[in-house]
């Protein structure tokens, strides 16, 4: 088993970007650079997403169930 040295922040991403620069050149890397990253779901969405699968007797049902453990 060998132990891996990892490099700081800064080295990473000036190597990095190097290479993405010297194997895309600058018009690509610059494109790649700028795409979109991914949007996650505001919570009030995911919220809402959630709420509209309920059905809201058996929500109840099963929240406010008498408790049948010993």
């Amino acid at each position: 088993m060998s132990l891996t040295k990892m490099m700081p922040d800064k080295e990473l991403i000036r190597k990095v970007t190097e290479i993405l620069f010297k194997e895309l050149g600058y018009t690509d890397a610059i494109r790649f650079l700028s795409l979109p990253k991914e949007q996650k779901m505001e919570s009030i969405e995911r919220h809402r997403e959630w709420q509209s699968t309920l059905d809201k007797d058996q929500f109840y049902n099963d929240i406010f169930a008498p408790d049948t453990k010993p």
